[in-house]
């Protein structure tokens, strides 16, 4: 795989007329507007009210962005893709998810029973010896190297208008059974793994616990281990309620280059965003094309869902937190519970609290 180490990127500082006239330039060039919901029957008609004031760069992508909205389910921006030198925009909408990463929804569902946002392909599960599909959301997080300036836009933001209609404008409607992400979302992700030089660890995972239900079991494949000492790419902090104040981002990339994590660290929480290869292969939906696999108790937020579905009969708990390691409720969200008690555990949130959150570090 292709190493590509760059800088987090900023919002261009262009004036937010000037983004708006770059982009109508664009249009008027021919390049076409590509919806995949409503919209795609009249794109410029249904969209116009939709106009970028903010553009951000990564690699060959340009990522056009208007101002933040939201509904009573999401804050979102709607954002136009421009791949290279495709004369195609993409209009998606960037969610800002629990967890506290940006990502793009691949679909949605919405009717008397369900009302969603779709998080992208499925991978299988084996529970009680069945198997099920479930999302990968990690496959819908947007850039690591674009997370700041979207953290940006929104603490600029003056205020933030309500919107009912960018969704299903935007967005492919899917089924109340409908969990996978459509064709436009999977396909250009299957054409880039079918080249195996374009996979992390040859498509393995590189973070697995030897222990079923060990947290200290953890072992990260050599190589793939973040770089404490060297490799700090990036230091932010902002705020956040629902983690009781000052939030510290710290983007790390691994050993050999490969691979690049987010660390995320509150006053008292601290967990790991799941990891993104270091290469350039973008997709229509802004979401990097390749994935680096690892078990998912990786990546607990520090508040994961478990409460009990009362819609079932007899009531069930659900839980995304491993048994045993269940802590307090969220203030704020009683249906998501501290999981600290599975993350602190885990070898490398130790190591980075002790060489990294322990260490003197310059004032920002």
């Amino acid at each position: 795989m292709r190493v590509n180490i760059v800088p987090s990127s900023r919002p261009s500082e262009a004036d937010p007329r000037r983004v708006a006239a770059e982009f109508s330039a664009l249009l008027d060039r021919g390049f076409k507007l590509r919806p995949a919901g409503t919209a795609k029957q009249d794109p410029e008609r249904a969209l116009r009210r939709y106009k970028p004031r903010y553009a951000i760069d990564l690699f060959d992508t340009r990522y056009y962005l208007t101002d933040i909205r939201q509904n009573p389910d999401i804050r979102f921006f709607v954002a136009y893709v421009r791949l290279g030198e495709r004369k195609s925009l993409y209009p998606r909408i960037f969610y800002k998810d629990v967890s506290l990463v940006w990502r793009s929804a691949s679909h949605f569902v919405r009717s008397e029973n369900e009302n969603w946002i779709g998080k992208g392909e499925l991978r299988t599960e084996v529970i009680d010896g069945e198997e099920y599909g479930v999302s990968a959301e990690e496959t819908t997080d947007l850039p690591l190297e674009i997370q700041t300036a979207l953290e940006m836009l929104l603490r600029n933001a003056q205020r933030i208008p309500t919107d009912h209609k960018a969704v299903e404008l935007i967005l492919r409607r899917g089924g109340d059974n409908r969990i996978a992400a459509f064709a436009d979302f999977t396909r250009p992700r299957e054409n880039a793994r079918s080249d195996p030089a374009n996979l992390v660890n040859g498509g393995r995972t590189i973070a697995r616990f030897t222990r079923p239900g060990d947290p200290r079991s953890l072992v990260i494949e050599r190589g793939y281990e973040p770089d404490f000492e060297d490799g700090i790419l990036e230091h932010t902090v902002s705020k956040s309620r629902l983690y009781g104040g000052k939030l510290e981002r710290f983007r790390i990339v691994s050993t050999n280059r490969e691979v690049q994590y987010l660390f995320m660290a509150g006053p008292k929480q601290v967990w790991i965003i799941p990891p993104q290869a270091t290469s350039r292969l973008i997709t229509s939906y802004g979401v990097r094309a390749i994935d680096v696999i690892t078990d998912e108790d990786l990546c607990l937020p520090g508040f994961e869902y478990h409460f009990l579905d009362e819609t079932e009969d007899p009531p069930e708990w659900v839980s995304q937190i491993p048994p045993g390691f269940v802590g307090e409720p969220s203030p704020l969200d009683p249906d998501r519970c501290n999981a600290s008690a599975w993350i602190d555990r885990m070898p490398v949130v130790k190591q980075f609290r002790k060489e990294v959150l322990g260490r003197p570090r310059p004032r920002r």
